[in-house]
């Protein structure tokens, strides 16, 4: 066995961290599982190397020690109002919770920041006022129908 990539994000969890990685490299293109290191036949694989869109990750099994916290989170940049919906009912189904500003919990505990491509541009923006309605709208779970009303008010 070897390790692919010199870095990865690496997620803690408590047995199911397999499962996680087959369900994560579902969501995105450019996403797959590369290497599943299993010692022990009789319990779940210890460590699963993935891909997700392109950015090298790894689960490890390490226990109920520590649990998933909002500190670290997935943030994954969305290009339209489907994709980002889409992402956003897979990742909050089956025991995942919502929250503001594009931030929700899947249903391992991991974190996520869904963002339309649109939103740090626009909170970027020289036209402060334009950023002050972006920020207003963005309190909401994110749709980008509404950033575009903070812009067309310009």
């Amino acid at each position: 066995m070897k390790f692919t990539a010199k870095v990865r994000i690496c997620l803690w969890f408590n047995g199911d961290g397999h499962e996680a990685a087959e369900f994560y490299v579902s969501l995105l293109p450019d996403s797959f599982i590369e290497n599943v290191v299993h010692p022990n036949p009789e319990e779940p694989p210890l460590v699963v190397e993935f891909m997700l869109a392109g950015a090298p990750m790894m689960v490890l099994n390490g226990g109920p020690l520590f649990t998933p916290t909002e500190a670290a989170s997935i943030s994954v940049l969305t290009q339209d109002q489907e994709e980002t919906d889409r992402l956003w009912s897979a990742l909050t189904a089956n025991g995942g919770s919502q929250s503001m500003c594009g931030w929700l919990k899947d249903k391992y505990g991991v974190s996520w920041q869904i963002v339309p491509e649109v939103l740090p541009r626009m909170l970027a923006s020289d036209d402060r006022e334009l950023a002050r309605r972006t920020m207003a709208a963005m309190m909401q779970k994110i749709d980008i129908a509404a950033l575009q009303v903070a812009i067309d008010r310009k």
